[in-house]
């Protein structure tokens, strides 16, 4: 009985370092399928990836409305140059090339003034972050006198930041530039369109925004409206998705070509792809879906070409 006895006890340890191996193991796997859902590049989640999307038919421009007046976002163009904001359009000399464009888009508060020969001087549309909004209409000789004949600005940003009609800093502000110089048009991208770019974000990546804290950056909303009204677009400055990753060590290049103190390229995407806490762009998983659309949507790249 004593040896019986010593043998069931043997079997039990037996079965609990068992279990417990198999507990740790399913606790470490199930720790690494949440964390991936933050900071794993979503590019990576292909099966759930959106098939054979058509964005000019699904986007529509219905989802902008005028800050004055009540003119609807008919903006079209043939041929469009997106100019980003990367340091890497510096020593380009693309500014000519650039103007000739049918369409020139900008993003945010990027200059003109002192870099045209690389980005240069017109601008049909530009694309402006809420968190970007003060930056702009603060300088109205550089953003808003340098455009084309009847420019167009589209903000974009939650409701919460915009405001309503009315109501809110920002709306309130916006709709006092839009008054003021009138061949400028100026739109928002109305709440249900805006759960539209997250909703797309979700099928493209297999990634619900919300859930992988991630943030859509204003190049997300440019690109997107940029396929809605360009036939053919250029994109100048934008780098490769594989492009921090393949050169170590490299030269470090500032994240926008107007801040030459500011924080290296590279550095930021994947810091922000990669981070764990808070919300952040995902700069690298957005330009994997850029260049799948590059195919379907006459977008081609250059300084750098890819």
């Amino acid at each position: 009985m004593g040896l019986s006895g010593k043998g069931q006890q043997s079997h039990r340890m037996v079965i609990f370092v068992v279990i417990l191996v198999l507990m740790t193991i399913l606790f470490l796997y199930g720790s690494n399928n949440v964390s991936s859902d933050v900071f794993t590049p979503m590019h990576l989640a292909v099966n759930n990836l959106l098939k054979n999307s058509d964005l000019k038919k699904w986007a529509g421009k219905e989802g902008y409305v005028q800050f004055h007046g009540n003119k609807n976002m008919n903006l079209h163009c043939n041929t469009c140059a997106l100019v980003t904001s990367s340091s890497h359009v510096l020593g380009s000399r693309a500014g000519e090339e650039i103007d000739r464009a049918e369409c020139v888009i900008r993003m945010n508060d990027a200059p003109t003034l002192g870099f045209e020969a690389d980005v240069g001087s017109r601008t049909s549309l530009r694309v402006v972050a809420h968190s970007s909004v003060f930056r702009v209409v603060r300088r109205p000789n550089e953003f808003l006198h340098r455009m084309d004949n009847n420019p167009v600005i589209i903000f974009w940003g939650p409701p919460s930041k915009i405001g309503k009609e009315g109501k809110g800093t920002l709306y309130r502000l916006i709709q006092r530039v839009s008054m003021t110089y009138s061949n400028l048009s100026c739109f928002s991208i109305v709440p249900s369109k805006m759960r539209w770019f997250d909703s797309l974000f979700h099928k493209e990546t297999g990634r619900d925004r919300q859930k992988s804290h991630s943030w859509l950056s204003t190049g997300w909303f440019t690109m997107v409206i940029a396929i809605e009204i360009c036939d053919n677009i250029t994109v100048y400055g934008m780098v490769p998705p594989n492009h921090c990753g393949k050169k170590p060590g490299s030269k470090k290049i500032p994240y926008h070509y107007y801040k030459p103190r500011g924080p290296d390229e590279c550095v930021t995407y994947i810091q922000s792809e990669k981070s764990r806490k808070g919300n952040h762009h995902r700069f690298i998983t957005e330009k994997h879906v850029f260049a799948r659309w590059a195919k379907q949507y006459n977008i081609s790249f250059t300084h750098p070409d890819w």
